[in-house]
């Protein structure tokens, strides 16, 4: 029998979830393609989705997460700003930090 602990954690604002590590991983593929559409086929996830979850980011953060250019030219990218870093960098500190206090306590496992 396999017997692991689990963590995920999520940052609720008023309640409702906000930030967690899909948008984590969201806010870095963007980052890595430049693009929103290319970031939601490489999580499985339709654009429609990944937008919607883009733009909640940027209207209940206390900054936007994510700028965009449409099209023209050279076509439109999309770009991570200086806060959404932030927050990615903040949250995957956090996430080791409580992966690190998960796996000091793995005796609990013993007791099941």
């Amino acid at each position: 029998m396999k017997k692991e602990i689990r963590v995920r954690c999520w940052i609720d604002l008023d309640g409702e979830k906000f930030f967690g590590p899909g948008r984590a991983e969201l806010l870095e593929l963007i980052q890595e393609s430049g693009s929103i559409a290319q970031a939601a086929r490489q999580m499985g996830m339709s654009y429609k989705k990944a937008w919607v979850m883009v733009d909640e980011m940027n209207t209940r953060g206390r900054k936007p997460f994510v700028v965009t250019q449409k099209g023209g030219q050279q076509g439109g990218y999309a770009e991570v700003t200086e806060t959404g870093r932030k927050v990615v960098a903040a949250y995957q500190k956090m996430n080791k930090q409580v992966q690190a206090v998960v796996d000091k306590n793995k005796d609990l496992l013993k007791l099941l």
